[in-house]
């Protein structure tokens, strides 16, 4: 029973921070400059139905400057050259390029200057850029690329979270929400990245699994007229008790989860294929997800741009 007053709690300061409208911060606009050509451009194939909205673990995506003052042979902070870091985001560009979603939920990018270069390179599809930036150095955040319009940006790392044994945590990154205006319609995703299984704390991420659960259907209830949709490396697999804990009460949806077994694995283990990056929609609500269009976009080596984790994609329809 504690614990369930302690998410009562959280409850009302997830309510209470749905009231907090301040300017948006860690927002980053790229401008478009109109073409001046007078050629007749070929018409473009019927699009897809539906917004796709996609999750990518690009891998440590670090800038050229030595935070950690540790950035020898060995250590976890890269320090790439100039030269080698723009080749690098080339690399991720080309593969979010690929991925042609409208929302990209992103993990384990550095800095503004990181996330800068993506926005730079991908231009001027993404006027929305966010990243999620945790603090400390040489830290890998969440980010956030989309279209559209921001309406909002909310952070929720600094709520506590009750642990199952008692006593509270923090999300292990920021659990990032934006609200975005995308067609004319009401768009809101949350992009998380949980607690590793390198240096394991289930119990951690099984905190972060009941809050984001609390989080994001607290915020479809709000907003009945929304698209929501949560995303990530959530770092567990389908049947765990975080993810079950995710799905608890069939509010939200894992929208991979009508892919054929086998085949919606995003990492490899020990020569294994295991999920662990999630797209989840917000059941109940105004979108929905479009049945079967659920893919993970993989390269030769299973991961997708250098990474060691391919990327999810889905499309969700809009609502009318």
């Amino acid at each position: 029973m504690k614990a369930v007053g302690r998410l009562i709690g959280l409850a009302i300061a997830v309510t209470a921070l749905a009231a907090c409208r301040g300017p948006a911060e860690g927002l980053l606009t790229t401008t478009s400059t109109s073409s001046t050509s007078t050629t007749e451009p070929e018409p473009d194939a019927a699009p897809e139905p539906g917004v796709p909205i996609a999750t990518f673990n690009v891998r440590r995506f670090f800038d050229p400057v030595c935070d950690s003052d540790d950035c020898g042979y060995g250590a976890y902070e890269e320090a790439p050259t100039q030269e080698q870091f723009e080749a690098r985001a080339a690399q991720i560009a080309a593969a979010i390029d690929r991925i042609d979603a409208r929302i990209v939920l992103l993990q384990e990018v550095e800095t503004w200057q990181c996330l800068a270069m993506l926005a730079s390179a991908l231009a001027p599809r993404y006027p929305v850029v966010a990243l999620g930036e945790k603090g400390g150095a040489a830290t890998v955040d969440v980010a956030v690329l989309a279209e559209g319009t921001l309406l909002l940006l909310q952070r929720h790392r600094q709520i506590p979270l009750p642990l199952p044994s008692g006593g509270t945590t923090t999300f292990a990154r920021e659990f990032l929400e934006l609200q975005l205006e995308i067609d004319g319609q009401l768009v809101v995703v949350f992009v998380a990245h949980f607690k590793s299984k390198s240096s394991d704390d289930p119990e951690r991420r099984l905190a972060e699994a009941q809050a984001a659960h609390l989080i994001v259907t607290t915020r479809a209830a709000q907003l009945p007229d929304a698209l929501v949709v949560l995303g990530g490396d959530l770092n567990d697999t389908p049947g765990s008790e975080p993810l079950d804990a995710i799905e608890q009460g069939g509010w939200l949806l894992r929208v991979a989860s009508d892919l054929p077994p086998g085949e919606d694995h995003t990492y490899v283990f020990n020569g294994t294929g295991i999920a662990l990056d999630h797209l989840y929609l917000a059941v109940g609500g105004a979108g929905t997800y479009v049945p079967g269009s659920a893919q993970v976009i993989r390269g030769p080596a299973g991961g997708l741009g250098g990474s060691d984790h391919a990327a999810l994609s889905a499309r969700f329809e809009l609502p009318d």
